[in-house]
């Protein structure tokens, strides 16, 4: 499947910001009104594959649309990048590294129609738990 990001100036009426490393539009099909990706110009799937550049001008953007945002909704703004290489790319996942900003409101569409069930899902984890993934994860303390 073509990328997307990649052809991004085909679709440059969405654009709000460009430079050599870093894209920033406004998500299509929108979640929440002043959804912002901020997309790596370069074609890769993960945050690690970025180099030390890249990460530090793509994490600016993020931060400086977020402080944006935040001018204009009062609740907050998520910031969330996913990495799902076990779903196929399709119209609502692409294999292109970015990172959205969702601006936030108390109880808004995004919670209601998902996140209210987020509550059932979370539970603490047990000593053993947290012992195994700790090994598995490297604690340096």
């Amino acid at each position: 499947m073509k990328c997307s990001f990649c052809d991004i100036k085909n679709d440059n009426k969405r654009l709000l910001y460009e430079d050599d490393f870093v894209i920033a539009m406004l998500s299509d099909p929108k979640l929440m009104e002043g959804h912002v990706l901020v997309i790596s110009k370069r074609h890769v799937e993960k945050i690690s594959e970025l180099s030390a550049e890249e990460r530090e001008l793509l994490f600016d953007k993020v931060i400086e649309f977020e402080e944006k945002i935040l001018k204009f909704v009062s609740s907050g703004c998520d910031i969330r990048q996913n990495y799902r290489p076990f779903i196929k790319q399709n119209n609502l996942k692409v294999d292109h590294l970015h990172i959205h900003l969702q601006p936030r409101d108390f109880e808004d569409r995004l919670y209601g129609e998902c996140q209210i069930f987020e509550g059932n899902i979370f539970q603490n984890l047990s000593a053993v738990e947290i012992n195994k993934m700790q090994r598995k994860l490297g604690r340096n303390i």
